[in-house]
């Protein structure tokens, strides 16, 4: 319905739309020979959902674990609209699962550094990856520090890819906040992603990020006046970046991870290519 009335998907909530994959029918005579694309290849698109006109003519599955819509449909993607094919040795819903969070984690791979403190707040998809490329560039010296409120914090220890795990709510901030000061002794942080996909949750990332550090704002759940006021409330001078989904090269970043993180991608398998 809000793809027939709009003629886009864009999610009444969150005003994002995720992504897609399928096969290149057809290119557009001005561009016939100049992309890196030909008819018949499989590609996913990595430029939001809610930007690309599409006409859904069936809706043959839905699986509601993993988030994706299976369906008969066409789209239109732009000149400008940025994509990448699909690696043949991932497969196509994990690819899938994978550009539709890859900006968070090149995020991390261009503004942490050795010696660093990281934050990721949240460890759903985009808060595993933000982790583990958090892991490699801070290392050895640095600290990769997860903040989350649910069982998901058992996952992030198994995994390996957090130095500590710290178990708290971040729409409690100041909560939040202790924990995080009990479990790092104080060691706030350089660089903080927040992952989290619920609101309320931008003063938890200001407090434990120190003055002068950098914090992403990836979620779309982001307020961005309750985290600009906040900072300016608490008097923490801190720049804020918004969640843009697009950086150049953050397909083969978001591939790279999951190649070199074997306990991850074997999560990651499970939830996503079940069947497939």
């Amino acid at each position: 319905k809000i793809v027939e009335e709009r003629g886009k998907f864009q999610d009444p909530v969150t005003k994002s739309g995720g992504i897609l994959i399928g096969t290149v029918k057809e290119i557009g005579a001005a561009l016939q020979g100049k992309t890196e694309a030909e008819v018949g290849d499989r590609i996913a698109t990595l430029v939001s959902l809610s930007l690309t006109p599409l006409k859904i003519y069936e809706i043959t599955g839905i699986d509601t674990d993993t988030e994706q819509v299976f369906c008969k449909a066409d789209a239109i993607l732009f000149e400008s609209g940025i994509y990448t094919k699909l690696p043949e040795d991932l497969g196509a819903p994990l690819s899938l699962a994978l550009m539709d969070i890859a900006g968070a984690p090149a995020q991390v791979a261009v503004h942490a550094k050795a010696g660093d403190t990281v934050v990721v707040e949240g460890a759903g998809k985009a808060g595993l990856l933000c982790l583990a490329e958090a892991k490699k560039r801070v290392s050895p010296t640095g600290l990769v520090v997860c903040m989350e409120y649910s069982e998901q914090c058992e996952l992030v220890r198994s995994l390996g890819i957090a130095d500590l795990v710290v178990q708290a709510d971040g729409q409690k901030p100041l909560e939040a906040y202790e924990a995080y000061l009990k479990a790092t002794g104080g060691r706030l942080a350089d660089f903080s992603v927040n992952t989290v996909n619920v609101p309320n949750t931008e003063l938890s990332s200001i407090l434990v990020t120190k003055d002068t550090g950098m914090i992403y704002f990836f979620s779309m759940s982001t307020d961005f006046a309750k985290a600009s006021l906040g900072a300016e409330g608490i008097k923490k001078y801190v720049p804020m970046l918004i969640g843009n989904g697009y950086y150049p090269g953050h397909a083969a970043i978001a591939f790279d991870i999951v190649r070199r993180e074997e306990k991850l991608r074997r999560y990651l398998e499970a939830r996503y290519c079940k069947g497939n």
